[in-house]
């Protein structure tokens, strides 16, 4: 079983579905809503809803007979802190290579 960290990043993966987010971040909205900006049809974006509901990034409401999309923002946040531990993770390490190299250098120039 995948964990929930790889489906979002998976789902983000796609151009599409990264504009569908960002479109829900503005609020709720139909599959036809969100089928109108892109050369889509509806059941290709119904698909690519599919994927980011899969991945716990949306959820449908009910409002009458339609059934909006809506953002589920905590999936993001995960996600977000997750990068975020690992630039500061990554950052550190760079930050040790850089000092290493500036006293690898002194030392050449020391040996001259």
């Amino acid at each position: 079983m995948e964990d929930e960290l790889s489906l979002v990043f998976s789902a983000l993966a796609d151009p599409t579905r990264r504009a569908i987010v960002t479109r829900l971040a503005t609020g709720a909205a139909t599959v036809n809503q969100l089928a109108e900006p892109f050369a889509l049809t509806q059941q290709a974006v119904s698909k690519h809803l599919k994927v980011l509901e899969r991945a716990r990034l949306i959820r449908r409401t009910r409002v009458g007979k339609a059934r909006p999309c809506v953002l589920d923002a905590d999936r993001l946040h995960d996600a977000a802190g997750w990068i975020e531990r690992h630039r500061q993770l990554w950052a550190d390490r760079h930050d040790r290579l850089e000092a290493h190299l500036h006293t690898l250098l002194r030392g050449e120039s020391d040996d001259r």
